[in-house]
């Protein structure tokens, strides 16, 4: 894994804030922050991440010499990473993602993804991975990898993910985001598939219809087709 620099720790309030940091010094394309256990571990939208020890918490900084709006590509570039990782060590799985940053063993939430833009060309984007715990009260079903059948660690999950990572930023870099969008679509909900997705306090429901060039969501209700360019999705 050549373009990587992985830092481990054993403890860190936060591996995004010490990414974003590194990344306001100056750090390269391709520092890697990893860490035990995180004391103020956080998702999308502030919420608190689930952070005991035997998970993987890692942000990586990457530095592709894109315009800002094309940043938001690399949330889907790593779930594509992810989704392979939990594969290799999944006796028979294959993951499934979830709009627009999840990663589900079955319909079951396995690794979230969290992308920060910090500069004009750069972001931070971080994942949680559940190793060998699941969150106890979270509002959504979960799993862990241990539960879920994989005998493995967060160093080994981590060595797939960046193994995985290298062979889709390559491609992506190569043909752009029109494979890597096929290539999640694979992983996700069935064309015409029934969802609900969450925008703020208020739910939509509708039939799946795919994903903008963008990734924006398309979401078929009522006869019409419409963009959802932030939000949650679950499974109806």
């Amino acid at each position: 894994m050549p373009r990587f620099i992985v830092h481990q720790h054993a403890v860190l309030p936060s591996t995004m804030d010490a990414a974003r940091a590194a990344a306001h010094d100056g750090a390269p394309d391709g520092t890697v922050v990893v860490a035990g256990q995180q004391t103020q571990g956080r998702g999308r939208q502030g919420r608190d991440w689930f952070s005991p020890e035997g998970n993987l918490y890692a942000s990586i900084l990457l530095r592709p010499g894109l315009p800002p709006a094309r940043l938001s590509e690399l949330g889907f570039i790593v779930a594509l990473a992810a989704a392979d990782a939990v594969d290799a060590v999944l006796p028979g799985g294959r993951a499934r993602l979830k709009w627009p940053n999840d990663v589900l063993i079955d319909t079951e939430k396995v690794a979230g993804i969290l992308v920060e833009i910090v500069e004009d060309n750069a972001a931070v984007i971080g994942i949680g991975l559940n190793v060998a715990e699941a969150p106890n009260a979270a509002p959504y079903p979960v799993t862990c990898l241990r539960d879920a059948g994989a005998n493995t660690s967060p160093e080994a999950a981590l060595t797939h993910l960046l193994s995985g990572l290298e062979h889709h930023l390559a491609h992506w870099s190569q043909h752009g985001f029109t494979l890597a969008r096929e290539a999640w679509l694979a992983r996700g909900p069935a064309p015409g598939e029934m969802i609900r997705v969450r925008i703020g306090t208020r739910i939509d429901t509708g039939r799946f219809a795919g994903l903008d060039a963008d990734g924006a969501l398309l979401l078929a209700e009522n006869g019409s087709t419409r963009r959802v360019v932030a939000g949650d999705v679950v499974v109806a």
